[in-house]
């Protein structure tokens, strides 16, 4: 569908209406989740990271909202309109308030977005969501936003860009964020306290402008450990779990105890590859002398694809909680190619590839990666390095906290460049649309402009970035889809990164409680019910 100036007022204006309708007036009282991953901060422009983002939801709104399938619809600004091909113009919502009694207006808008860039050591920022926008007050409840280019994909932007509170926000730090100086937002729940490695709490906003939400109290408790989780629900500790672990949901869904409820995510798990250096750290000769870099190699790194054996993965460590992939989304989602399939499995082949490489021998080589970030991740990174080795790569794992490893994977080498050689990460896109995952992961790394922002193996294809640069300003869907395609079949076919598998997303709830799933992860209090 070609975005029309009639098509998005008429959407604007009918969501409206149902958006300003009051939540569920039965009130209840804490609700109890455990969470698998702990936020790194409570800042929500700190670190565009899925514990960081959900959390962030309950204190902190944006302009646009996206629904359980990421959906677009009203949230901060009522409607729009597209004055011209380089201007929009939204209308807040009025009598909206802060949690301090501040009222809500463009000038609060404005200041998130130029807050954005300007996080310091952020190890993943938002700035992709606000680069090439000029932002322009009309009068307190009316903004314009110009682009140099027509640009399509304003309202998804938008959609992931909380706003703060320009009064209460205006000089506090991440660090001040985290102990509750300045963390006002206009949410339905207020910042209580954030203890890092324990629990995050937040309380009820009583006068959230769509009226009561549905539990006064809200904790966030964070239980990495995957049977410590499922015990702390079983045991009544917690109301409701993320992250089901894949070798107990078929028992839980026999138990009339609890309530399971599954998604198919957007989340892709991969592998990022050094491409920055000609010497790569942590892969070496097998007798541990340097050699060059070998995933600058094609043949390289279209062996280390070949070498995964993606469904076993998925049956044996996942056990079907996971889908093979063979790209940057599902299929299911606009703008992905029909012509890409998953790499198969091929022992013989990527010894052959190695050889063909001048690398007959293979190398040694360590795989970093988060621990407890995603489920079963250890599990996954260790079942890698076997498949690696198998055809030669003598492969080691080092796992760290998330926290820790992110900050490396991102900053953590000389003159603040990824450290690692090789990671294993995942990457859902938050817009809900190809662009927000190819220009993050494989889009040329760009501080300034905000592209490659999750790009930690500094892939660079300009072929690419010339297609991804089309498809941001080609307002016709149809045709920005084809070029989105094209640029993720360019980029996977030159190994940009090794895709191995989509999350499936699963929680798990006490008996009469009601889990809306989501396709983007969130685990949010507003989808819990009774």
């Amino acid at each position: 569908m070609t975005i029309t100036r009639r098509s998005l007022a008429l959407v604007g204006a009918l969501l409206a209406g149902f958006a300003s309708m009051p939540l569920s007036a039965a009130a209840a009282q804490e609700l109890k989740i455990g969470l698998a991953a702990e936020p790194s901060s409570a800042d929500p422009h700190f670190h565009n990271l899925t514990p960081n983002n959900q959390v962030a939801r309950h204190i902190f709104e944006t302009l646009i909202s996206q629904d359980e399938f990421q959906r677009l619809g009203v949230g901060l600004a009522q409607s729009w309109k597209i004055v011209d091909d380089l201007t929009w113009e939204f209308a807040l919502r009025p009598d909206v308030k802060f949690h301090d009694g501040s009222p809500f207006t463009v000038d609060d808008v404005i200041f998130s977005f130029n807050r954005v860039p300007n996080v310091p050591k952020s190890p993943a920022p938002k700035t992709s969501f606000v680069r090439g926008k000029t932002l322009e007050k009309v009068n307190d409840l009316t903004l314009r936003i110009r682009t140099a280019t027509p640009y399509p994909l304003m309202l998804n932007d938008l959609a992931n860009i909380e706003i703060m509170s320009a009064k209460a926000a205006a000089n506090a730090t991440t660090e001040d964020l985290n102990a509750g100086k300045g963390t006002v937002g206009t949410g339905p729940y207020q910042f209580v306290e954030f203890v890092p490695g324990d629990r995050f709490v937040l309380k009820r906003n009583d006068s959230h402008w769509a009226g009561k939400p549905n539990w006064e109290r809200v904790t966030f408790r964070f239980i990495k450990s995957d049977p410590t989780r499922v015990a702390a629900l079983l045991s009544g500790d917690v109301d409701m779990i993320e992250n089901v672990p894949s070798a107990d949901v078929a028992r839980l869904r026999t138990d009339n105890r609890v309530a399971v409820t599954s998604a198919l995510s957007n989340r892709l798990i991969y592998l990022h590859m050094d491409r920055l250096r000609d010497d790569t750290p942590f892969a070496k000769a097998k007798d541990g002398s340097a050699i060059r870099n070998p995933f600058n190699d094609l043949k390289v790194r279209q062996a280390l694809s070949m070498a995964l054996n993606r469904q076993a993965i998925v049956d044996r460590i996942m056990e079907g909680e996971a889908v093979v992939a063979s790209q940057l989304l599902p299929d299911i989602y606009e703008g992905t190619s029909r012509n890409l399939k998953p790499v198969p499995y091929n022992v013989d082949g990527a010894r052959k590839l190695l050889a063909e490489a001048g690398l007959p021998n293979g190398f040694s080589l360590t795989i970093h990666g988060p621990n407890g970030r995603y489920p079963n991740d250890t599990k996954v990174i260790e079942a890698v390095a076997q498949m690696f080795t198998r055809v030669g790569i003598e492969t080691r794992v080092e796992t760290l906290p998330p926290a820790v490893f992110f900050s490396r994977a991102s900053t953590g080498g000389p003159n603040r460049t990824p450290e690692f050689s090789m990671i294993l990460a995942g990457w859902s896109a938050g817009t809900g649309e190809v662009s927000g995952s190819l220009g993050p992961l494989l889009g040329t790394f760009d501080a300034q402009a905000g592209i490659g922002s999750a790009n930690r193996g500094r892939y660079s294809n300009p072929k690419v970035d010339e297609l991804l640069r089309k498809a941001l300003s080609t307002v016709n869907d149809s045709e920005r889809a084809k070029l989105l395609a094209e640029g993720t079949e360019v980029a996977i076919n030159d190994v940009g990164l090794i895709p191995i598998y989509y999350n499936k997303n699963t929680w798990a709830a006490r008996s009469g409680l009601k889990v809306l799933g989501r396709t983007d992860e969130y685990t949010l209090a507003m989808s819990v019910t009774r």
